[in-house]
């Protein structure tokens, strides 16, 4: 399926590697004719080895304009609470008007009950679900009503099963998960629509053999997830096809677990 996102404007967050989430959704958005304000934050990705993609957010900028896209890159900690406003104020400043927003951004924090500390579950919760909250408020409130209003969000799937070794991720993560029917409810009224998507295992770079083989044994197709799998479903969701799934959390996992 194909669309025509000519004329509208998608901030995407978490866009800082070429093997991403974020960077899939906007190829995807931009391949569609979307213009874009692409967020990353790298000094993440360099708390953990070997998945530091220093160049990854100008790569992927790059790759956008050269599908047609107008891309304006923003780097910022998402744990500083002023960064959401921030993030968007610069959106407006270069587009006029917002039509979506996608949340991609995580902070993966891990830790079991015996190891987690007050600092990583407060960064953690800071990243993971407060700046999605601000980022959805700040999207709301320069909202004109136009149609086509898009807050897609991103959990984890710990509403299907304990992750017990991620207990500050699994815990901020599942606080996105449970704000995003509260949310649909109060802006659905404005034209706005927010949903939250569970991309399921998916092969970033992130994994060793041994977690890939465990996870690929779960899958009933065989394969991990990909990127592109989860851009796809996001791109759904902001298109008009997406316009009456409202207040849902979509598992998009190829039956992980099941």
């Amino acid at each position: 399926m194909t669309y025509d996102f000519r004329g509208r404007v998608f901030l995407v967050t978490g866009v800082s590697r070429r093997q991403g989430i974020g960077a899939a959704i906007a190829r995807q958005l931009a391949a569609a004719g979307a213009d874009l304000v692409l967020h990353s934050w790298a000094p993440h990705d360099v708390e953990r080895p070997g998945l530091a993609d220093p160049d990854g957010a100008a790569a992927v900028a790059a790759e956008c304009e050269r599908l047609g896209a107008r891309v304006r890159r923003v780097s910022a900690d998402l744990a500083d609470p002023s960064a959401p406003s921030q993030v968007m104020a610069q959106a407006v400043r270069e587009h006029g008007h917002v039509d979506g927003v996608v949340a991609n951004h995580a902070r993966d924090g891990g830790g079991t009950l015996e190891t987690i500390d007050a600092a990583e579950l407060d960064l953690c919760f800071a990243v993971n679900a407060r700046a999605t909250a601000l980022l959805v408020k700040e999207f709301a409130a320069q909202h004109d009503g136009r149609p086509g209003g898009r807050a897609v969000l991103f959990t984890s799937g710990q509403h299907h099963g304990g992750m017990p070794g991620e207990l500050p991720y699994v815990i901020s993560k599942g606080a996105v998960q449970q704000m995003t029917a509260s949310l649909a409810v109060h802006l659905a009224p404005r034209g706005i629509t927010v949903n939250c998507v569970n991309p399921g295992p998916t092969d970033t770079g992130w994994a060793d053999d041994a977690q890939k083989r465990w996870v690929r044994e779960r899958m009933p197709q065989g394969r991990w997830g990909t990127p592109e799998d989860a851009a796809r479903l996001v791109t759904w969701l902001l298109s008009d096809d997406g316009q009456w799934v409202c207040g849902q959390t979509l598992d998009s996992e190829g039956g992980f677990g099941r």
